[in-house]
This record gives C-alpha cells, sequence and structure tokens, in this order.
C-alpha cells in the first residue's frame, strides 16, 4: 500500500503558475509569427455589442480563430460573411482566457474566383432588390450632346479610343475625369467622378456633360472588382445625367452595367452610342432637303391649279370694283345732303331752345309747386275719407259678429244645461239609494265592505245596516237554523259599465 504522506522526490522542472505559463506562451507565438498570412473559409462570424468581429477560418483540417477590432472593420473593404474564402493577413496570439490561440486580422482578401464570384451574386441581389437595376430608372441618351463626359484613366488606350472615334463622328467637345481603374482607391475615386460631374452647375465656367461615360480596358474579375463595388453602383444610379457603361470587353460584365443607363461591350462601341455619324446626319439632311423641296414645288403647281380653278367660277373683277365704286358715289352724296340736314335741324332745336330769364325759371317753379301742394292735399283728404270709411264698414262688421256670438253662446248655454238635467236624472236613477227607497237595505262589515250573503258572516260580528233615511248597527246573535241563500243578482248594470250599488241589498 502506497504511502500517501510520503514527501514527493526533488525534481530539477521549473514551476510555473497558469498566468507565467500563458504569458510565456503568448510571448513565443507573437514572436515566432510576428505577421502571417492565413488563407480559409469563414465561419460562425458573430458582431457583439463592443462592435468587433469574432470569427473562425477553417479548412477541411484544421480551425483558428480570428478577431477584427472595431477600428480596422471598416478598413478591410469586405464584409465578413459565413462562408467567404479569404486571405487573412495579422498576427498571431493566444486569449489566456481560454487557452486558445487566434490571428488578429488587420487585412482581408477574397480567395479564388469562385469567393468573388460569390459576393458579386450575392451584392448584385441585394442592389437589384433595393430597385436600382429597374427598367423604368433608366434614361434616353441625348441624340447628339454638345459635352461628353469621359471618366476613365488619362494614360490608358481606352480614353485614346474614345477621342479618336469621337473625332471620326462627330467632333464634340470632351471633359475627361481622370480616375484610377483598378486598385483600391479606384472604387472612390469613380463614384467622385461621377458625383463631381453632377454637381456641374448648367451654367457655370466648365460645361456640364450632357452624357456620361465611364470606361475601362479589359482584365481578369480582380482587375474590374473596383466597378462592382456599392459605392459606384450607387453612384451611377444616382446620376441624373444619362450614363453609359464601358468597363471591360464585350463578355466581361460588372454590377455599374445594371445601373447605368446604356451598356456598351467595348470604350469604342461607347463613343459610337454617344455621338451619330456626322456624314450619315448631312447626308440625311440634304435628302430631307431635296424632299422638302419638292414638296414645296408640287404644292405651288397643285395651288396654282387650284387657283386657276376657282378663277373661272368667279366674275370680272373690274366689274365689281365699278359697281362698288358706284355705290360709294351714291353713298357719298347721300351722306352729305344727310350732314346738311342734320345741322339745319340742330340750328332750329337751337333757336328753338333760347335761355329764360332766372325770375321767370323760378316763378314757374312756385306754380308748379303750388299746384304740386293743392294735389297733394286733395289726395290726402281722400285718403282719410276712404280710411274713415273703411274703419266704419270695420265696426258694422264686429258688430254684427258680436251679436252672433252673443245669441250662439246663449243657445249653447240652455243646450248644455239640458244635458246636465238629463244626465243627472239618469244618474240618479241608477243610485242605489232609489233601492233602498223600495225597502231594502244595505249591510257592510267593520271595514265598511258590503256583506253579500249570509255564510260570510260570524256569531258576535258587529255589523251596520244602511236604510233610506239613515244607518244602524246590529249585532250577529245566532247562526244556527241558517240555510243558504241563493246568491243575490248583480245590481243593474249602468250604461257606463258601472255597478249600480256599492254593496248587496237585503
Amino acid at each position: 500500500m502506497d504511502n500517501l504522506d510520503a514527501p514527493a522526490p526533488p525534481s530539477n522542472v521549473p514551476e510555473f503558475s497558469v498566468s507565467e505559463l500563458s504569458f510565456a506562451l503568448k510571448r513565443e507565438i507573437e514572436t515566432a509569427f510576428p505577421r502571417v498570412r492565413v488563407r480559409g473559409e469563414i465561419s460562425q462570424p458573430s458582431f457583439p455589442r463592443s462592435g468587433h468581429c469574432y470569427f473562425r477560418l477553417k479548412d477541411e483540417n484544421a480551425v483558428i480563430d480570428g478577431v477584427a477590432w472595431k477600428g480596422t472593420i471598416p478598413r478591410l473593404g469586405i464584409r465578413i460573411e459565413e462562408g467567404l474564402e479569404v486571405i487573412a493577413t495579422g498576427k498571431l496570439t493566444t486569449y489566456a482566457g481560454s487557452s486558445r490561440y487566434q490571428i488578429i486580422v488587420d487585412r482581408l482578401e477574397l480567395a479564388g474566383e469562385g469567393a468573388l464570384l460569390k459576393l458579386l451574386e450575392d451584392r448584385r441581389k441585394k442592389l437589384q432588390a433595393e430597385g436600382l437595376f429597374d427598367q423604368d430608372r433608366k434614361r434616353p441618351l441625348p441624340f447628339l450632346p454638345e459635352v461628353v463626359g469621359v471618366v476613365t484613366s488619362p494614360s490608358g488606350a481606352v480614353i485614346r479610343d474614345i477621342l479618336h472615334r469621337l473625332a471620326d463622328r462627330f467632333p464634340r467637345h470632351v471633359l475627361v475625369w481622370p480616375v484610377a481603374v483598378q486598385g483600391e482607391k479606384a472604387a472612390g475615386e469613380v463614384a467622385a467622378a461621377i458625383a463631381g460631374f453632377n454637381r456641374l452647375p448648367e451654367d457655370g465656367p466648365v460645361p456640364r456633360p450632357d452624357v456620361l461615360i465611364v470606361a475601362r480596358g479589359g482584365g481578369s474579375l480582380e482587375d474590374l472588382w473596383a466597378f462592382n463595388e456599392e459605392v459606384v453602383v450607387r453612384a451611377a444610379a444616382a446620376s441624373t445625367i444619362p450614363l453609359i457603361s464601358a468597363v471591360g470587353h464585350e463578355t466581361d460584365t460588372t454590377l455599374i452595367d445594371f445601373a447605368s443607363d446604356r451598356r456598351a461591350p467595348t470604350p469604342t462601341a461607347a463613343a459610337e452610342m454617344a455621338v451619330p455619324v456626322r456624314a450619315d446626319l448631312v447626308a440625311e439632311t440634304l435628302d430631307y432637303a431635296k424632299r422638302l423641296v419638292g414638296g414645296v414645288n408640287r404644292l405651288l403647281r397643285e395651288s396654282t391649279m387650284e387657283l386657276a380653278g376657282l378663277a373661272r367660277g368667279l366674275g370680272d373683277p373690274r366689274r365689281l370694283i365699278e359697281e362698288r365704286q358706284q355705290r360709294l358715289d351714291v353713298s357719298g352724296e347721300r351722306l352729305g345732303l344727310a350732314m346738311r340736314q342734320l345741322v339745319d335741324r340742330r340750328a332750329q332745336s337751337l333757336a328753338a331752345a333760347r335761355l329764360l330769364q332766372p325770375n321767370a325759371v323760378i316763378a314757374t317753379k312756385e306754380q308748379l309747386l303750388v299746384a304740386e301742394s293743392r294735389a297733394l292735399r286733395a289726395a290726402m283728404e281722400r285718403f282719410k275719407s276712404d280710411t274713415r270709411q273703411k274703419i266704419e264698414r270695420t265696426n258694422d262688421r264686429l258688430s254684427q259678429y258680436a251679436d252672433r256670438l252673443k245669441r250662439h253662446s246663449e243657445d249653447l248655454l240652455t243646450r248644455s244645461a239640458d244635458r246636465v238635467d238629463q244626465l243627472g236624472k239618469l244618474l240618479e236613477s241608477y243610485s242605489f239609494h232609489s233601492v233602498l227607497n223600495r225597502g231594502f237595505a244595505l249591510v257592510r262589515d267593520q271595514d265598511g265592505q258590503p256583506v253579500l250573503a249570509a255564510a260570510g258572516t260570524s256569531v258576535g260580528q258587529t255589523i251596520s245596516i244602511e236604510f233610506t233615511d239613515g244607518q244602524v248597527g246590529a249585532k250577529i246573535t245566532d247562526s244556527a237554523g241558517r240555510a243558504a241563500k241563493p246568491a243575490a243578482p248583480p245590481p243593474p248594470r249602468r250604461r257606463d259599465g258601472g255597478s249600480g250599488s256599492q254593496g248587496s241589498l237585503l
């Protein structure tokens, strides 16, 4: 049996605490791997409230933890997503809290064309869902722009091809906004150039383009990636100037092609879309001019023939003019005579209407005023006489109405009194007191209720008996030997449906 209390044998192996060992391993790993590039697939990314990103890089055989700090994430240029194959660059370190080693990422690149295509497809679906690729947002290109804006590299063959093609077809004023078309700065510069052209004022010192061309030569998917960035696509969709995208060759497709108003397979084709062929326009204009001259000549011939036909149906114009001249002469003579006659009549009226003396005018007005006052007094007298007669006739009618009302009232009172007497006699004939006058009596109990039968009484009960000349009290002393009598007939019914008496009559 082992002795558990026996002391351990001495050892030369140094003793470490957990923290000392963890920090020693951390220094060794950070010293051995100060900067590494790791290729793998992103798995289980998480974004806590701190703003940092924690994820795992894995391949078919191993897994390593990765961290991207909050301040580094915006500079990565790639959104950390599940299943994305990337090349992560950073330093290797350990996390003592859980004894794990991890890579702190400060740069992230897509690994392989497959990852780029997946990211491209996800971004395309996202922007399409926002409506940036809708057909109803696309604007028509101007037929003949005065100014053409070009966003491209100033040192490549693309700008030379565009300028040469524009000069061959229809020379226009061209504004070039030089940008980088490849690399980290390319997307920002292209987006800024599109927005800058749109901010130019209409009548500013720098002419505002009527159409924009965003162009770049061919290349790989990585070379053309700047034109797949969201900032470039959103700038193209927000442009108020019609935009032609000419990125890559005919087989190359970027997201700016979906957001632009027209897509050109090559930069040269974009220049052909922007302006028409001047020689074709000249030939077409000459053809239109020739057709216009022929149409005018044909119209003149037809109008001349029509005028000749109408002239044959009209009379001789000289005769029409002579007749009108004769009528004009006659009217002129009549007008002269009428003027003289009018002057004579006005002179006669003026001579007749000589001015009178003011005293004569005043005397005439006084006579008129006296006559009017007399007529007014006579009218007032007639009005008073008529009113007095109307009042007298009204009083006579009121007297007649009063007499008739008095007679009708007396007749109504007489008839009402007779009716009351008849109803009183009828009521008296229906009263039970007339029955008492014939020798009957009304029996009531102590409560004043009528006693209708002998069976309703008991020995010792006090009753009251009402005769025609008064009422007496009585007391039941004997109930033996009483035979049941038939119920008294009901009292006679009044015409109003009520009973003729208040109790039974014995």
